[in-house]
């Protein structure tokens, strides 16, 4: 038998009479239980932060904290161990872990689309039944390997003596993948929506719906022997019932109060009442609690109701409750057993090829598939990862003495292993030291006479869509100089990873049945439909939507991949204030500015920040564009912008430049490094006069020449105060569109004085003056950064880079 024996308890009734048998429950039970909870929350968050620089999952930090309470560490305290865990506090934490359970498996049920997994492509499904079937295969050599290292040459702890339970366990859990676990870590990594990411997502949630179909049907014959089949039966039974008979039932009761917006805590409470009653059935049945709990999940409506109960039941089922399970499983695990013996480099051999699997699976279908090697060994490192599905089963197996401890201590430390060497394996092979490649097709002034002109515009609403069409619309597509607009929906990621990532990593699809979309799905139907729109009355304009899920601390990382992937030559981010009625400026949301001058710091190519005032309400006949000319390679990029821009038939471009002499032509030193000293700083300056002078030589004599809808126009500044006088005298003139250069690599010491005055410091001087309250013009305004030169770090002016201004600078991390 296992080395373990099963544990009892002495329970004290000080009141056999009464309802209540046992003493005070809120001076003796509800304390101590508190306390578990706290502890058990502090310390694994404290694991979290510890873990969050390798982008590890909580799981992994929640099963951290207890393996701190083992032997080998706090645990060989008992005194430290008794006063965080007493024996008569066991059971209490015990019944409310497993509640936690409960309640998480009926959020993963829930955050799992059925419609998504029955309509799922022929790749991804062979994939995932690859990674089943080879783990099933090789999994009884690998125990019987163990056991042969063990019983052969170690006697210092006795293994199971059952065999065949410990085997189909075994194999079981080498087989899972745990869907929501991928879903946090490719988020973390930022892959969640290239190509790798993708096809791992739609893998993983396959492959989670066949590890519970597997848990459903071969578990019950580990805890109820012959008598399973009996179980197995009655619970697809009950299954099928719930599909077929009660979800269209629930789901027509929900929807009906959804559309009214009828949910009050009381409903709500009768829902999950559901939870804990589908989950007893399961367990009447013989089956396990979780899998009624799951299907209750699975069946019950997807969209705002699903939204609904996840967003106030998540922080307490997740943070709370469930870590105290997961905290059990590494309390469990001793390590001891592996090392105090004399063959532990070969159990340590046994830990790596448990690994191997399905690896090797993932390597052999993406083969028949045309999949590089590198991409096939990344996905089934990702498919690798385990999640709460295999922690229950080797809990299910420690319970019943199924496994012994050594046994246990290998599984597991197998299980922690795949999952934790995820992160940083997959980071070391997709994100290189150097992070954009060197590309000067990357701006819109080096791309050549014709091209195509890639645009990635980024938007939060379907009202900040619609002002990117107006200002894309003036980039003058034609079938000879075609546009591809690639347009990025930003989602905040809030709560469960998973759930926000099945409802979007697919495009939504105009199904009937598909009721009650949540929030931002139904933002993302109004944003596709806008563009869409845009696209079919215009030939020469290729639109395709895209959305990325992120927290909007890192989601400028999903921006720059995604435009790195599409090859795109600008970023269009809008501003993050919007036009009230009464015609000023308001703040939508303060992170949104973050978010931008995230982006402006490392962007992959020129960016542009475009300040609504309404602009697709004017026509683009007769339509006037005033492009501000100071110098640096911003200008450049936003004088090549409005050179594109006046091709179109209804637009008239006046260009002013501002030639800067006496105190206003002094170069800021304070910029450069002391090694340079004043004279670089000033050959800098003239070299970057030389440049400017030079394309603006190109464009009066190749433009302004021959278009009578192009002007040129030069006016002088001497101090500081003539730049808001300049920009004033012009406001009078009027226009519709202002195209200015956000002017980060300008030298001026007048630039540099005016920058710490600005509000908005990522428009740079001249864009936060005429997009302030206080300027009150009426016109929009398009402020552009041209990749190559830095990104503009927020706080203080960047110089221009040393090596010439023609030269691209390739960012590292």
């Amino acid at each position: 038998m296992a080395n373990t024996q099963p544990a009892c308890y002495r329970v004290s009734l000080p009141n056999p009479s009464r309802i209540w048998q046992t003493d005070n429950v809120l001076k003796s039970e509800l304390p101590l239980l508190a306390f578990q909870i706290a502890f058990a929350a502090v310390l694994s968050r404290l694991f979290f932060f510890i873990f969050k620089p390798l982008h590890q999952p909580r799981l992994v930090s929640q099963i951290s904290a207890g393996f701190l309470l083992t032997p080998p560490l706090l645990g060989r305290f008992p005194q430290i161990f008794e006063f965080i865990f007493p024996a008569k506090g066991v059971l209490n934490i015990e019944v409310l872990s497993h509640v936690g359970l409960i309640y998480y498996a009926f959020l993963t049920g829930l955050e799992m689309n059925l419609n998504t997994i029955l309509q799922v492509k022929k790749k991804a499904a062979s994939i995932a039944v690859a990674g089943v079937i080879f783990p099933m295969v090789m999994a009884p050599g690998l125990y019987a390997l163990h056991r042969k290292f063990y019983v052969n040459n170690f006697s210092f702890a006795n293994l199971e003596e059952s065999t065949s339970n410990a085997y189909l366990l075994w194999t079981l859990v080498l087989t899972v993948t745990g869907f929501p676990v991928l879903a946090h870590t490719l988020s973390e990594l930022k892959l969640l929506y290239t190509g790798l990411g993708k096809a791992a997502i739609t893998a993983a949630m396959i492959s989670d719906t066949y590890g519970w179909f597997l848990f459903t049907l071969l578990v019950p014959f580990s805890i109820n022997g012959r008598r399973a089949v009996y179980s197995v039966l009655s619970t697809i039974l009950f299954i099928v019932v719930c599909i077929f008979v009660v979800r269209p039932i629930i789901v027509r009761f929900i929807d009906g109060k959804t559309d009214k917006d009828e949910w009050d805590d009381n409903q709500l409470l009768f829902v999950v009442m559901g939870v804990l009653a589908c989950s007893y059935i399961t367990d009447i049945l013989g089956t396990h609690g979780i899998v009624g709990a799951f299907v209750y999940g699975l069946i019950l409506p997807h969209g705002r109701f699903a939204d609904l109960v996840m967003s106030i039941s998540d922080d307490f089922a997740g943070g709370f409750l469930a870590p105290l399970f997961f905290i059990g499983t590494g309390m469990r695990l001793m390590l001891a057993t592996i090392f105090l013996q004399p063959h532990w480099s070969l159990t340590l051999l046994i830990v790596l090829l448990l690994c191997v699997p399905k690896i090797l699976s993932t390597l052999f279908a993406t083969f028949f598939f045309g999949m590089r090697a590198r991409d096939g060994l990344a996905l089934g490192l990702l498919l690798n990862t385990k999640g709460a599905m295999a922690l229950i089963m080797l809990n299910i197996a420690w319970d019943r003495s199924i496994f012994s401890a050594v046994t246990y201590a290998v599984i597991t430390s197998a299980v922690l292993l795949m999952t934790v060497v995820v992160s940083p394996v997959i980071n070391a092979i997709y994100r290189p030291r150097k992070r954009f490649e060197q590309n000067k097709l990357k701006t819109i002034q080096k791309l050549r006479v014709g091209a195509e002109l890639r645009i990635l515009a980024c938007v939060h609403n379907n009202r900040q869509a619609a002002s990117m069409i107006s200002i894309i619309e003036s980039f003058n597509a034609t079938r000879l100089s075609p546009i591809h607009v690639f347009a990025l929906y930003l989602v905040e990621l809030t709560g469960r990873a998973a759930a926000l990532v099945a409802a979007h990593v697919e495009k939504l699809s105009c199904q009937p049945g598909v009721q009650n979309l949540t929030r931002s799905q139904a933002e993302l139907e109004s944003i596709t439909n806008t563009f869409k729109a845009f696209g079919e009355a215009n030939d020469a304009v290729r639109m395709e939507t895209l959305n990325v899920v992120s927290a909007y601390a890192t989601i400028h990382e999903d921006i720059y991949n995604s435009a790195n992937e599409k090859c795109t030559s600008l970023i269009l981010l809008p501003f993050h204030k919007q036009l009230s009625s009464e015609g000023a400026f308001e703040v939508i949301s303060a992170v949104y500015k973050d978010i931008n001058q995230n982006v402006m710091q490392h962007a992959p190519c020129s960016v542009g920040i475009f300040v609504d005032r309404d602009l697709g309400s004017i026509p683009k006949m007769n339509f006037r564009i005033l492009m501000i000319f100071v110098g640096g390679p911003d200008d450049h990029e936003a004088l090549a912008v409005a050179w594109r821009m006046a091709g179109h038939p209804g637009i008239r471009l006046s260009v002013v430049r501002i030639l800067l002499f006496d105190e206003a032509a002094e170069v800021d030193t304070s910029i450069h490094d002391e090694a340079q000293g004043i004279l670089s700083a000033v050959m800098d300056s003239e070299k970057q006069k030389e440049l400017d002078d030079e394309y603006i030589s190109l464009f009066r004599h190749t433009a302004v020449n021959n278009e009578d809808s192009i002007t040129y126009s030069e006016v002088d500044v001497h101090t500081g105060e003539d730049i808001p006088a300049i920009l004033n005298e012009l406001e009078k003139v009027g226009c519709d569109l202002y195209l200015v250069g956000q002017g980060n690599c300008r030298n001026s010491r007048v630039f540099s004085n005016l920058l710490e005055w600005c509000d908005c410091s990522e428009l740079g001087v001249i864009g936060d003056i005429l997009a302030s309250n206080n300027f009150g013009s009426r016109s929009s305004l398009l402020v552009v950064q041209q990749y190559g030169y830095g990104g503009m770090i927020f706080g203080k002016h960047v110089a221009a880079n040393n090596h010439g201004f023609e030269s691209l600078v390739v960012k590292t991390e």
